[in-house]
């Protein structure tokens, strides 16, 4: 098991709860576990998870919206990005370096 698979399996264990649409519980951030595809991941997360793994190494949130098109001048527009890298490194999608830095997982 590789690092990014372990830390997967370690957050999987303590995920937090599901949120509540229509009634019904749904995670909109799947953990990342055998069987689970990157196409069941909203449209704006798999653009994110592609620009990552574009990039020639790890990478800051900055050079993420850089990637995306996102006006990296105005704060308000790089945190709900950056909040997403989170997010996807959260549940094994991405992994966070200490630097804060993003990378793919292998």
């Amino acid at each position: 098991m590789n690092g990014c698979e372990q830390l997967a399996d370690e957050r999987a264990s303590a995920a937090p709860a599901p949120g509540q649409v229509g009634g019904r519980a749904v995670m909109l951030i799947p953990h990342r576990t055998p069987g689970v595809e990157e196409a069941t991941l909203p449209p704006d997360y798999q653009r994110i998870l592609a620009a990552v793994r574009r990039a020639a190494g790890p990478v800051m949130a900055r050079q993420v919206g850089k990637m995306l098109g996102v006006d990296i001048s105005v704060r308000a527009k790089l945190e709900p990005l950056r909040g997403k890298l989170v997010r996807l490194a959260d549940r094994g999608w991405l992994r966070k370096l200490p630097d804060g830095r993003f990378t793919t997982c292998l």
